[in-house]
């Protein structure tokens, strides 16, 4: 089937995938006057004097804004904000399918940093949560870092639901492999907003995890190599100083041919192709490679099999092990919204990767992670994110949630 030919005829038949629709009828004047006015100004005298009654009177609770630039659209790159709607709204389409959430594509007509803040912070009102999309880096790390203090859950989910995902899919395949996370030695390639968010999530950064989940040994490359203090492009990089401070304990240098040998994991999220056969025989015995770039992987899966991987994944649909974050935001934005959370916490995307991981009570060499079409796996996700909602409120002073 030539799914692009077919795409093109379903966007223009429907002229896009997205619509509002109402919760009321409005037949009589009785049900325009208890809709709008008069009586609507009653509402609003409620919600001024306690902003926390949005949530209860509209559709706040619910809803959540999935803005982009158009910089870092899928394998497309750069391509602007009007070409970004068609993803943005299959976005918006997804948190509606899987975890019953009101979502809205906001394609903003500027790629200026500050001017991105400025905006999410003004229309935050309206919206329960805010999920970044393909905001290239290293501005999106900046962009995410700046909003954490607007009273909403706001996630870069190209960082956060990659690395979640990614996660739960490295909890199941150690078990499988009968070697602890903590023992392995894994090669991270690609050093954007998902092998970053991956990185820091692994060796358990800012996360009372237990030890033996932590990573130890990871190694992160981008197209120059080993990342390291030993290059100078890396100290002018705050991203890549960053990698290089807490990655690479034994400064080594070279590139990743040199990273993969003797390694146990290979997580790819970087371009097509870069990784060998041969490259794979120099991993210990039961490796595991997760090369998930798209639409062409950085080993195909036939030729890492055959080169002795343990464990194959990818990012497509078409292969077995498919690691795909529709597993995880829709389930973790629905946990968050419910509990009313005012930002996510470490502990909240380390309880989405268990719940994911969970979710397949048998895990087998080619079924890692449950299926992206079970629809089940949100709610499992959004139970486990506001459990670690309540404990992390047990444990900090309770927080001012802003209108």
């Amino acid at each position: 089937m030539d799914y692009n030919e077919k795409a093109l005829q379903m966007h223009e038949k429907y002229g896009g995938k997205l619509r509002t629709e109402s919760n009321v009828n409005i037949n009589t004047k009785q049900d325009l006057s208890i809709a709008y006015t008069p009586g609507v100004a009653r509402v609003c005298e409620v919600i001024a004097q306690d902003k926390r009654k949005v949530y209860k009177y509209t559709l706040k609770k619910r809803t959540v804004a999935v803005v982009t630039d158009g910089s870092a659209v899928l394998g497309l790159g750069n391509i602007g904000p009007e070409a970004a709607l068609p993803v943005m709204e299959g976005k918006c389409i997804l948190f509606k399918e899987y975890a019953g959430l009101d979502a809205f594509p906001i394609c903003l007509d500027t790629q200026n940093t500050q001017e991105i803040i400025a905006i999410v912070k003004a229309i935050a009102p309206t919206f329960g949560g805010i999920n970044l999309e393909d905001i290239s880096a290293p501005r999106c790390f900046e962009i995410e870092e700046a909003l954490q203090d607007i009273g909403i859950p706001v996630m870069h989910d190209d960082q956060h639901g990659t690395a979640i995902t990614l996660m739960a899919a490295l909890i199941n395949a150690s078990k499988l492999a009968g070697k602890p996370i903590n023992k392995m030695k894994i090669v991270i390639n690609g050093a954007g907003s998902a092998g970053v968010a991956i990185t820091k999530l692994i060796l358990g950064i800012s996360i009372n995890s237990s030890p033996e989940i932590r990573a130890k040994d990871v190694i992160v490359c981008d197209s120059k190599g080993i990342i390291g203090h030993h290059r100078d492009d890396v100290k002018r990089d705050f991203v890549k100083t960053e990698l290089a401070n807490l990655t690479n304990n034994d400064a080594k240098t070279g590139l990743l041919e040199t990273a993969l040998d003797g390694a146990d994991v290979f997580i790819g999220v970087s371009v097509g192709d870069v990784v060998t056969p041969e490259m794979i025989q120099s991993m210990n015995d039961r490796s595991i490679v997760f090369a998930m770039a798209n639409p062409i992987p950085e080993i195909m899966p036939e030729l890492a099999k055959a080169a002795g991987a343990f464990i194959v994944g990818t990012g497509r649909s078409d292969f077995p092990n498919q690691i795909n974050n529709v597993l995880i935001f829709p389930g973790i934005f629905k946990g968050a919204l419910e509990a009313q959370v005012s930002q996510f916490t470490s502990e909240m995307k380390l309880a989405a990767a268990f719940a994911l991981a969970g979710a397949i009570e048998t895990p087998t060499l080619s079924e890692i992670l449950p299926s992206p079409l079970n629809k089940n796996v949100a709610y499992l996700v959004g139970e486990a994110v506001k459990e670690a909602a309540k404990r992390s409120s047990k444990s900090r002073p309770k927080q001012v949630v802003m209108g």
